[in-house]
């Protein structure tokens, strides 16, 4: 005995009980969650790099940069951390971690996006990145709960 509901199945087991089969989505939010703390972490690297010594961080002309590189490795270490301690907690399957986890993802996209004279293919893969992030948690950021 199954009925279909929006995204999951519900089952009955031989014992009457019902529970729901996960899509194919749960992947992709695990993924997601894996890939807000590879990123976050990279992001805090970068930005302790960046904060540490700037010129090992670009060598190209910093007046494109709406602000100095310094300023950009603490803004980059404190999402990078923020990102990170949001993928731990999309794990969880909560949905206040989930819409937290949109909405920093969000916020690193337009870091990024602010950062591309810098470091263009470092922010672009960042970027691409978060996008996918975006996608996943709010397509079928349910199927997880």
């Amino acid at each position: 005995m199954a009925r279909e509901t929006s995204h999951q199945q519900t089952t009955a087991t031989g014992t009457g009980e019902l529970y729901e089969q996960r899509s194919g989505w749960v992947g992709w939010i695990f993924f997601a969650a894996v890939m807000m703390i590879l990123a976050g972490s990279l992001n805090a690297i970068h930005g302790l790099v960046a904060i540490l010594n700037d010129e090992w961080v670009v060598w190209s002309n910093r007046g494109d940069l709406y602000l100095d590189l310094t300023t950009w490795g603490w803004v980059h270490l404190v999402v990078g951390v923020v990102v990170v301690l949001a993928g731990f907690g999309l794990l969880t399957g909560n949905v206040l971690a989930r819409a937290i986890a949109v909405a920093l993802a969000s916020i690193s996209v337009i870091v990024n996006f602010l950062y591309i004279p810098a470091y263009p293919l470092w922010a672009l893969t960042v970027i691409t990145i978060n996008v996918f992030v975006i996608y996943a948690l709010t397509a079928h950021g349910r199927d997880i709960a």
